[in-house]
């Protein structure tokens, strides 16, 4: 079943490629470059969410990263 986002393509895209464009060079290793969108995503998290929700959110959150990962 597809995920349906309120979000457009364009704006996700966008956003996306600004994100890279910071972390997406060549002396910017792998992990630190997850350490840190980790790191993001905790704040986000913690600072823009209710508390209430947060679990369940980041559990969401965990699963739609597990499920996009390409294994090929």
């Amino acid at each position: 079943m597809a995920i349906v986002s309120k979000y457009s393509n364009q704006q996700v895209e966008q956003l996306l490629n600004q994100v890279l464009q910071v972390i997406d060079k060549p002396d910017i290793k792998p992990d630190l470059a997850l350490m840190v969108l980790g790191n993001a995503a905790t704040c986000i998290i913690n600072q823009r969410v209710a508390p209430e929700h947060r679990e369940k959110l980041s559990e969401g959150f965990a699963k739609a990263l597990k499920s996009s990962i390409d294994n090929k």
